[in-house]
């Protein structure tokens, strides 16, 4: 969950980087899969198994098959019966499955025909609006103004959203909370087995919570 966290942020050439770079929004977590990826999967893991996973190019699918290669050893030692091991390797594959749907929204742009089109549809309009309301306030010509103000801006508002809406891991403000759930479900997992190095809850920052 780690490595792929780390994977989904790193950054595609069609998302907004600029936002995310200026460091004022929130924190450049880009270049923390070159600086602080190793440190983390270091703490869950030996050196020995680091190692053959640093020139891979997609390390959160090698470890999930060590993981599967694992459970087969444990299995074949008898630790557990058939019936459970199908089920741990379901949770596996179902693991495998997720982040196989992660990671095509994340490599594969939303169709650009679609988004050009919705943007010079929204500045079309944008620039008919004024016009198209004219008649109505005849006598009053000046509210046309703001009202034409008001529509125009809800209509692109909403073709930001949209925009934005594309890249949920572009490390953006408006990005899906992944550290947090991962952080959180990490915190989970080690109070129930009673381990001590259990890390502390990711804190919001400049009011974001990433």
């Amino acid at each position: 969950m780690t490595a792929l966290r780390y994977q989904l942020r790193l950054e595609k050439e069609w998302e907004h980087t600029e936002e995310r770079l200026n460091n004022i929004f929130v924190p450049n977590i880009c270049e923390l899969y070159y600086t602080k990826l190793d440190e983390e999967l270091m703490s869950c893991i030996s050196d020995e198994e680091f190692e053959k996973y640093k020139n891979k190019s997609n390390l959160a699918t090698h470890i999930m098959l060590t993981q599967s290669k694992r459970l087969q050893e444990l299995r074949d030692q008898e630790y557990f019966e058939d019936f459970r091991h199908m089920e741990l390797q379901k949770i596996i594959h179902n693991f495998y499955e997720d982040q196989g749907k992660s990671e095509r929204i994340k490599t594969f742009p939303f169709p650009r025909q679609y988004a050009s089109i919705a943007l010079w549809l929204t500045l079309f309009f944008a620039v008919l609006t004024p016009f198209g309301i004219m008649d109505v306030f005849m006598d009053r010509i000046w509210l046309t103004i703001p009202l034409s103000t008001l529509i125009i801006w809800v209509f692109y508002l909403m073709e930001k959203i949209g925009d934005y809406s594309e890249n949920p891991f572009e490390g953006t403000y408006n990005d899906v909370p992944i550290t947090s759930i991962s952080n959180t479900i990490e915190i989970d997992l080690k109070e129930m087995i009673n381990n001590h190095s259990i890390p502390s809850k990711t804190e919001p920052v400049n009011g974001f919570l990433m």
